[in-house]
């Protein structure tokens, strides 16, 4: 049988990515890992993550971060490209981890909710 590949945006330093990835790997998966703070996703790829999350780019973004409030991206007129540019530019505004399976994606937090498309 032919198992589509996993694929986890993940984050060594960050736990809920760390027990995410062990969730994967206890129920038999070897996802292919990015690091994606070190490789951010290109804007058509992070595009694509967030068709198969179905959510909005302000929803993929992690606004406690210091970068959004500098970059001022609480503005309601900045557009979802917009939005996509900034999280290339500065990765760690994006929620981890993400875990991709096929067409479908989850945000792992908690990783728990990983289980729902694997």
């Amino acid at each position: 049988m032919m198992t589509m590949p996993i694929t986890i945006y993940h984050n060594p330093r960050c736990t809920k990515s760390r027990l995410s990835l062990a969730l994967l790997n206890e129920k038999g998966f070897k996802p292919t890992i990015i690091e994606y703070l070190n490789h951010p996703p290109d804007h058509e790829t992070l595009k694509s993550i967030l068709t198969k999350l179905g959510i909005s780019a302000r929803e993929l973004m992690r606004t406690n971060e210091q970068a959004y409030k500098d970059a001022k991206l609480d503005a309601p007129e900045l557009t979802e490209d917009q939005l996509i540019d900034a999280m290339i530019s500065q990765p760690v505004l994006i929620e981890r981890p993400i875990v991709i399976h096929g067409n479908k994606a989850v945000i792992g937090r908690p990783p728990e909710n990983i289980l729902e498309i694997i």
